[in-house]
């Protein structure tokens, strides 16, 4: 039993957009966060929790659920950061070739450990993630997870057509490989299976309704693929599915969107799609550095809002510029006040922890410090480096003859100027990544 002494911050409810207000805020400042041996949060108290726990003082540092990144590719830690193309061309130039080398068992072992060792020095303990085409790589990403006692959701792409050599499927072999990995690993430990669709653009439509046939046959599968990221890709689906209203309704006909379905971006859709996003249940994933880098436009969250669909944050690494979820939140909020709005800290931290969770049906386990869930859980420096300092010595009226700031405006600052060096120690069910690892 462990008991870590830290300011928890976590939320009960959704709070509100703009505000920043209390309302579903939890925060307990030095506090005991009470884990038992099963890996479950036992309760928080502000007395000593005497003798019989192993204790980790870390007062007046903050403590979080551990975040929950929605969309993340495995093997694309090896582009990261490589420059001068738009999604298609980039996807040619850089990706595909990088996710060729993973039909190698020992490739994909090393890049599985590699990159879920990266998610949880970045302070990121659950994850929806591409492996690539081959079944290798996903074995290899779910056996990592389990041996580090991750929540992992994952599932081998699919992908027969408008691809490399090397990087193709076909339907028969694919539909094989996916219910060999659903039979192994879907249920077991932490491991959740997706149907991975990588978009629709390379599926062709036999692909795409084999893909629907296993959602109908299995119970409790997710989905996961792209949508609507360029506007190139836009008019590339339209062209090869023109019976399709939109990008969207591709998948729609196919019957791949339900409350478990999780599309990345969803730049470029319209009200009809959204309503759609809404009446089935599905959630888009908001990539914004990814977005931002490859120039592919502004997702619209208030439309999101305002039509009732699901949203959760995400950072496509590797178009995507940091497995940080505080930098892709710190770029969230940039690309909102570039549509003229600007969601709170609340918002923010809210759509990385209970919120994602929620939406993926995951908020009986995971996102929040609430009894019983896991214990999935970080400790942060509220700042590190000078400016961040300084800065947080000021919200918390630290600097003679300034009056303290309220908490949103700490944790603001927190999630603007913070990153992975801000992360002081996690928990994965209770254990250390260290020693689940």
């Amino acid at each position: 039993m462990i008991a870590i002494r830290a300011d928890l911050l976590d939320f009960t409810g959704v709070p509100a957009w703009q505000g920043t207000g209390l309302d579903g805020v939890r925060f307990r400042p030095d506090h005991w966060l009470l884990v038992g041996r099963d890996g479950r949060i036992q309760g928080a108290q502000a007395e000593d929790p005497g003798p019989g726990w192993q204790r980790h003082d870390h007062r007046g540092r903050l403590l979080t659920p551990g975040f929950i990144d929605t969309h993340v590719h495995c093997p694309q830690l090896d582009v990261i950061a490589s420059p001068g193309a738009g999604l298609l061309d980039w996807l040619q130039t850089y990706t595909f070739p990088a996710e060729r080398r993973h039909a190698d068992p020992a490739v994909a072992a090393d890049g599985a450990a590699r990159f879920l060792d990266a998610l949880l020095a970045h302070g990121t303990t659950a994850a929806v993630v591409f492996p690539t085409v081959h079944k290798t790589s996903a074995e290899a990403l779910f056996a990592a997870a389990q041996a580090r006692g991750m929540r992992l959701v994952a599932g081998k792409v699919l992908m027969d057509r408008h691809a490399p050599d090397g990087l193709r499927d076909d339907v028969a072999g694919a539909e094989r490989d996916c219910e060999d990995l659903i039979a192994r690993w879907h249920g077991r430990g932490r491991n959740a299976y997706a149907v991975t669709v990588r978009f629709a653009a390379t599926s062709t439509p036999a692909q795409l309704a084999m893909a629907g046939a296993l959602l109908r046959r299995h119970a409790g599968l997710y989905m996961q693929t792209h949508v609507a990221e360029n506007r190139d890709e836009v008019r590339w689906v339209g062209e090869l599915f023109p019976e399709a209203r939109s990008y969207l309704d591709v998948y729609h006909r196919h019957g791949l969107l339900n409350p478990r379905a999780v599309l990345a971006h969803g730049i470029w859709l319209d009200a009809h799609d959204r309503a759609l996003l809404r009446d089935t249940g599905a959630q888009i994933a908001f990539c914004p550095s990814s977005n931002l880098f490859l120039g592919s436009g502004l997702f619209d969250w208030q439309a999101a809002i305002d039509s009732g669909h699901r949203v959760s944050l995400a950072s496509d690494v590797g178009g995507g510029t940091s497995l940080s979820m505080l930098r892709t939140l710190a770029e969230g909020y940039k690309v909102q006040a570039l549509r003229g709005t600007r969601p709170s800290a609340w918002t923010l931290l809210h759509a990385a922890t209970r919120g994602a969770a929620e939406s993926l049906g995951l908020a009986q386990e995971i996102g929040h410090l609430d009894a019983g869930a896991m214990a999935d859980v970080v400790v942060w420096d509220w700042a590190v480096g000078q400016p961040a300092l300084h800065r947080d010595a000021i919200a918390r009226g630290a600097v003679a003859g300034l009056a303290p700031q309220d908490l949103h405006a700490r944790v603001f600052a927190w999630l603007m100027l913070g990153d992975e060096r801000n992360r002081i120690a996690a928990w994965v069910a209770g254990r250390s990544p260290a020693a689940a690892a």
